[in-house]
């Protein structure tokens, strides 16, 4: 019997392919993230970035700054701002974890992408991370780059 979450077609509307290089990631969380009509039509379009964003918590809530959603050009007078904050959705619970995290570990929470679920719902997907250090980025490139290689020996091998 298969997982209905991870057969769920996903339409992803932005993604932060530079956040795995930069961070090791701890956990990840599913956030649904609260949006107007024209961020949500904006976002079907695929050009927004989420590259240099990050989330936080503020007076019990978990916000992601800095995502840049570009305005929707059909929308004449009531567009939206491209980079406000964006309040996440989230359990008390996981914005406790997360809160704690933050402060104790010196971790920071990035969003990793941002997509659309099977309902059409838009969905944020956030992750608590530990920056790496410029050697740790180096060892992980080494050992990718191994991995590539011996996959590559082991087909031609037989």
């Amino acid at each position: 019997m298969s997982d209905k979450k991870n057969d769920a077609p996903r339409k992803v509307a932005a993604e932060n392919r530079r956040a795995r290089f930069d961070y090791a990631i701890e956990e990840v969380f599913e956030a649904g993230v609260a949006l107007t009509g024209t961020e949500i039509k904006s976002l079907r379009t695929g050009k927004a970035t989420i590259g240099e964003s990050y989330a936080a918590q503020k007076n019990g809530e978990m916000w992601l700054y800095n995502a840049y959603i570009p305005e929707y050009l059909e929308a004449n007078r009531f567009n939206h701002e491209t980079r406000r904050p964006r309040k996440l959705l989230l359990h008390k619970r996981q914005i406790a974890k997360l809160g704690n995290a933050v402060e104790r570990e010196g971790m920071t929470v990035v969003p990793l992408k941002v997509y659309f679920n099977d309902r059409g719902r838009a969905k944020v997907e956030i992750a608590l991370a530990k920056g790496r250090k410029t050697h740790d980025k180096r060892e992980a490139l080494k050992e990718r780059s191994w991995t590539r290689d011996k996959a590559r020996l082991m087909r031609e091998r037989g």
